[in-house]
């Protein structure tokens, strides 16, 4: 089994409220989107309207708490917004949700109709543990800009998810790294499920349950473990 994530001290401190959950899957298939995860991702659309009812995603408290915490370490919340308002905004767009491929478009889907942060990184290409962590400024974060390979590098006290090579997200769950990216050859998996104050506990592990019967359904034979929320 992969060594769970870790949350830093210095994480909890700023974030008391802050928990994540982890389902770990091994023997996934995947492949280009689905007319069924597409149904999946318009669906969930529907379902986030329905919550917000006319309000923009950032009035929901669960997204104003983000919004807070990503005031507190020092990023701008209206500029570089959490995976999941960024991606609820244009669920709510005349563009729509992105079709990327099957496990993506599930976990998008569930982040969506929760309004919780997921997100998903391929097992075989993490390096080590994975450790959410106050960046010291010096670590590697590789990323694509303008079709070619560069290296960024976080910015002192900005919350990163890491592993033994480098910053695999940075300001906590904006913006991926292309290396640990599920692709159409991913077959093993880890997805994150985070929240903080004042969504509840049981809020979260619905939104898992659900991630992980739909894995489950896409997946037949899938080896999927729900690790107690941390």
């Amino acid at each position: 089994m992969t060594p769970s994530p870790t949350v830093s001290a210095e994480v909890r401190a700023l974030a008391p409220g802050f928990t994540h959950l982890a389902i770990e899957a091994h023997g996934l298939v995947n492949g280009p989107s689905v007319q069924e995860t597409s149904a999946l991702l318009d669906d969930a659309a529907r379902r986030l309207a329905v919550r917000l009812d006319g309000r923009a995603p950032h009035e929901d408290p669960h997204m104003a708490a983000w919004r807070a915490v990503y005031t507190a370490f020092g990023a701008k919340p209206s500029r570089t917004r959490n995976s999941a308002e960024a991606l609820a905004r244009r669920a709510l767009s005349d563009a729509g949700l992105p079709r990327i491929n099957v496990l993506v478009d599930i976990y998008n889907a569930v982040s969506v109709a929760h309004l919780i942060p997921v997100g998903g990184e391929d097992l075989d290409r993490v390096r080590g543990a994975m450790h959410l962590v106050r960046a010291t400024g010096d670590e590697d974060f590789v990323t694509v800009a303008g079709g070619e390979e560069t290296v960024e590098h976080p910015d002192p006290g900005e919350v990163v998810w890491r592993d033994e090579m480098g910053v695999t997200c940075r300001r906590w769950n904006w913006r991926q790294g292309p290396r640990t990216r599920l692709t159409e050859e991913s077959a093993s998996a880890v997805f994150l499920l985070e929240s903080l104050a004042p969504t509840p506990m049981a809020d979260v592990e619905r939104a898992g349950t659900e991630l992980a019967e739909l894995l489950e359904k896409f997946s037949p034979g899938a080896r999927i473990t729900v690790h107690a929320p941390a």
